[in-house]
């Protein structure tokens, strides 16, 4: 049935008034081939601290995004405001492609994956010789989260004045991680932060490690422009030191080119975003062990070649239990 007559013009079509006086909303969405290109510095509840040209910009994420999040390190597309000035808000239009991703998960049974830094070149691992004592396991799974996400690591030994760091270097040894060992002393006279840099120049590097081990410390003597709260002390009962950075934050290196982004220390590093198959790529001193393993091997079955490449002295024990223990991690938490 013809709703309107044959001979209708515009006055005999109702149309549903705009009560809000605006445009009816389109589908078609701007491509803003105009937008500024920036890096994410630093995420603080939905507010993005953008470097664009040489101003630090404020910034929150378009709705045309979704879901996707912005991290620190990420190459992003602004458009607004982009004068720098105070109380002034831009807005993030589009996500660059990542070159890198380095991820985790709270544990190995959390399905929730946390991003921690985009684009990074590099991951330094900080661990204290002493006070708190090394943790080799969270060692591992960070190295397993570098070479997953693309980030060549780098061991960042503190505390040297408190114990050697010969135990960690024979157990990492075979690996080829190049590694720095410091000192309090060296910290603070400028020795220890002139041998970091010059692993540092030219690379994005994220720092992460586990609470009082000296991570911020060592930013700040890195960075003393931009100095952070200085690490809190180690509580003498559990042994573990209190958080004192709460987001993660990119921070030009000085007397250096390239960047350093610091990490809110961690408890554990969940590796429930990673394939169990892709841990073995962690252990480049065990990989080539497992040519002669069966087809689908677990690595920690009777038949896995890897207890005779370790019984004739190409790998250390240690790093064989390494392995094994995250592998039989993540299988608890399939089985769960």
């Amino acid at each position: 049935m013809r709703r309107y007559g044959k001979h209708t013009d515009e006055d005999d079509i109702r149309t549903r008034p705009n009560r809000k006086g605006n445009r009816p909303r389109t589908h078609i969405r701007p491509k803003h081939e105009d937008a500024a290109e920036g890096m994410v510095l630093t995420v603080d509840r939905g507010r993005l601290t953008c470097l664009v040209g040489d101003r630090t910009i404020m910034a929150m994420k378009a709705r045309e995004l979704g879901r996707k999040a912005a991290v620190v390190g990420d190459r992003v597309a602004l458009v607004g405001d982009l004068s720098g000035k105070k109380d002034t808000l831009a807005r993030i239009v589009r996500i660059e492609e990542r070159g890198s991703l380095l991820r985790r998960t709270a544990d190995d049974d959390d399905p929730y994956e946390r991003v921690v830094v985009a684009n990074a070149d590099q991951l330094a691992i900080v661990t204290a010789l002493a006070d708190p004592e090394p943790r080799p396991r969270l060692i591992d799974r960070c190295l397993v989260a570098a070479f997953d996400g693309g980030l060549e690591p780098l061991l960042v030994m503190t505390k040297s004045d408190l114990a050697p760091p010969d135990k960690l270097l024979e157990l990492y040894g075979d690996l080829d991680i190049p590694y720095v060992v410091t000192s309090r002393e060296e910290l603070e006279n400028g020795d220890a932060a002139d041998r970091v840099r010059a692993h540092l120049d030219g690379k994005i590097t994220a720092f992460v490690g586990h609470s009082g081990v000296g991570k911020t410390t060592l930013v700040n003597a890195l960075v003393p422009e931009e100095r952070r709260r200085v690490t809190g002390h180690v509580n003498a009962v559990t042994g573990r030191g209190r958080h004192t950075t709460t987001s993660a934050l990119a921070l030009p290196l000085t007397g250096a080119d390239g960047w350093v982004v610091d990490t809110p220390g961690v408890r554990s590093f969940g590796l429930a975003h990673i394939d169990p198959s892709r841990v073995i790529h962690a252990f480049p001193d065990l990989e080539p062990g497992t040519e002669g393993c069966p087809r689908a091997c677990s690595h920690d079955e009777p038949d896995c070649a890897l207890d005779a490449w370790v019984e004739e002295g190409h790998a250390d024990p240690a790093r064989l239990y390494s392995l094994r223990r995250l592998l039989a991690t993540r299988e608890r938490r399939e089985g769960d």
